[in-house]
């Protein structure tokens, strides 16, 4: 089978970035649909491969699978020119959308769409936890260790939001040592990065953003969710950049545009700088999946079978995903209506109970928004 050219990628990844909606197992499925179903570039297992190896990097998982993919077609210049073909498409979306929302005085129908949809966020939270945690339960080592780790990320999550990278990385090096497997060099250097960029977050301003941008990009294990409880305190108690609705429509926006829910960061980065912030944001997030593939895909298989790698996720995973669901408390005590619990509530239902998609669930919570919006309706507090 001949190697599709540059401009295939260009075309078909940016298909896949502007129809992405849904997520990982979204994206996950139609790289696949392309790559081994359509064209044959990849066989079933070169695939698989890529999935089981893309799962031990931290960060966007997906968006590691499209450059990887991009990578094992065309070399570095596939890597590329896929990874910013999926990722472009959503990102200028999402921009689009962030001055819109954010905009001094917006019309009141976005912010009651704002409104609506962010009321929603905390259920969608719960929920993504609730999906990742039976597989990761079923891989489990040690069950009560599990239990424990999931607990602190959930604790630190809603409450001492800033230390939660410590708290993910305290887990898995505390699975690696009760396991008495020694780290590679290459993991060490990699989890002491975070040391590193402390003292330049410390100083505020764009160093700032760029610290809050990398945890999402280079430090968020267990699924794209878990960077939410990584950026909301800093984006919103700390440097202020945001207000509490205004960060609960930046997770809303990341969710209902295609592409990655890392996505989210640029909003975040908007609120804190304009469309500069934003750029810078986004760039930094998404560079340490470029920089993994670039450097380490030779490595992959090597990676897969690293009993270091492995167990060192056995302990961060599972906080991670204790920090996806405690992210919901925040969330939730964010909300400032009676009408936005009550969104709330049903956002639960439709979820848990209905087993509706979290795309359709916001988009119906942002229409109830503007219907509120509409009947005049208070929508929360004052957003400058």
């Amino acid at each position: 089978m001949p190697r599709p050219g540059l401009r295939v990628l260009l075309r078909e990844w940016g298909r896949i970035g502007c129809i992405g909606f849904g997520g990982p197992p979204a994206h996950i499925a139609l790289l696949r649909e392309l790559c081994v179903t359509r064209r044959g570039w990849l066989s079933d297992h070169e695939f698989e491969d890529a999935i089981a190896a893309t799962n031990l990097l931290p960060g966007p998982a997906s968006t590691q699978l499209a450059i990887y993919c991009g990578w094992r077609l065309r070399g570095v210049a596939g890597a590329v020119v896929g990874g910013l073909s999926f990722i472009l498409p959503g990102l200028i979306a999402i921009l689009a959308l962030s001055a819109l929302f954010l905009a001094a005085s917006p019309p009141d129908w976005v912010l009651g769409a704002g409104a609506g949809s962010g009321a929603a966020v905390a259920a969608v939270a719960l929920h993504a936890a609730v999906n990742l945690a039976p597989a990761s339960w079923r891989r489990a080592a040690a069950r009560p260790r599990w239990v424990i780790y999931a607990l602190a990320g959930a604790i630190s999550a809603a409450t001492v939001g800033p230390w939660l990278v410590l708290i993910l990385l305290v887990c898995g090096a505390i699975e690696v040592s009760l396991r008495r497997a020694r780290p590679s060099d290459g993991a060490a250097g990699m989890h002491a990065w975070p040391l590193l960029a402390v003292a330049a977050a410390g100083s505020g301003g764009l160093l700032a953003l760029s610290w809050v941008a990398f945890k999402v990009g280079a430090l968020s294990y267990g699924g794209g969710f878990v960077i939410i409880p990584l950026m909301q305190h800093d984006a919103v108690d700390h440097y202020h950049w945001m207000t509490d609705d205004q960060f609960l429509n930046a997770v809303a926006l990341g969710q209902i545009t295609p592409g990655p829910v890392v996505h989210t960061v640029a909003v975040v980065g908007y609120a804190a700088a304009g469309l500069g912030g934003g750029l810078l944001a986004a760039a930094v997030a998404f560079a340490p999946s470029f920089s993994f593939i670039l450097i380490g895909a030779e490595r992959f298989d090597r990676l897969r079978a690293n009993p270091a790698v492995r167990t060192f996720l056995d302990g961060a995973g599972p906080a991670a995903i204790g920090a996806i669901a405690g992210a919901a408390i925040p969330l939730a005590l964010a909300l400032g209506e009676t009408w936005q619990l009550a969104v709330l509530a049903a956002a639960a239902l439709a979820l848990f109970v209905l087993h509706r998609g979290v795309v359709l669930t916001l988009i119906a919570a942002g229409a109830i928004g503007v219907i509120a919006s509409a009947l005049g309706v208070t929508l929360g507090p004052p957003s400058g």
